[in-house]
C-alpha cells in the first residue's frame, strides 16, 4: 500500500523543534500500518525474507531511498531480517519526514525480489 507520505519529501531538522506529540502521531502512524510507534520516541519495522541474498538487497534498497531523502535509519542486517528504526536524532523524536521515510521503505520494500 502506498499512501500518500510516500508521495511527499524528508525535510531536514534543524533542531529547535519540539518532537511530535501522541495526538499528531496517531494519524501519521495509520499511514504506515506495518510500523510500531516505540514510546512516541521512534518508528520499528522488522522484515522478513527468504534468505540472507534477499535482506541485504533490501538494506541496499532502504539505503538508496535514506540518501535520496538525507534521512538515514537505523538498520539491522540478519539471515532473512532487517530490522529498520527511524527517528529525528537532532530532537530525539518524531517529525512527520520519520512517517515520511517510513511510507518511503515499505514502497522500496514491495519491489524487493
Amino acid at each position: 500500500m502506498v499512501t500518500d507520505l510516500a508521495k511527499k519529501k524528508c525535510t531536514p531538522c534543524r533542531g529547535g523543534v519540539p518532537p511530535l506529540d501522541a495526538a499528531t502521531i496517531t494519524p501519521l502512524a495509520a499511514h504506515v500500518p506495518h510500523w510500531t510507534v516505540v514510546r512516541n520516541h521512534h518508528l520499528h519495522r522488522a522484515f522478513t525474507t527468504r534468505n540472507f541474498a534477499d535482506a541485504l538487497d533490501l538494506v541496499n534498497r532502504i539505503g538508496r531511498v535514506a540518501e535520496q531523502e538525507h534521512h538515514h535509519p537505523e538498520v539491522t542486517l540478519s539471515w532473512g531480517r532487517v530490522g529498520v528504526d527511524i527517528w529525528t536524532h537532532k530532537i530525539d523524536g518524531l517529525t512527520e519526514s520519520d512517517f515520511i521515510l517510513a511510507a518511503k521503505i515499505d514502497e522500496a520494500a514491495l519491489t524487493a525480489s
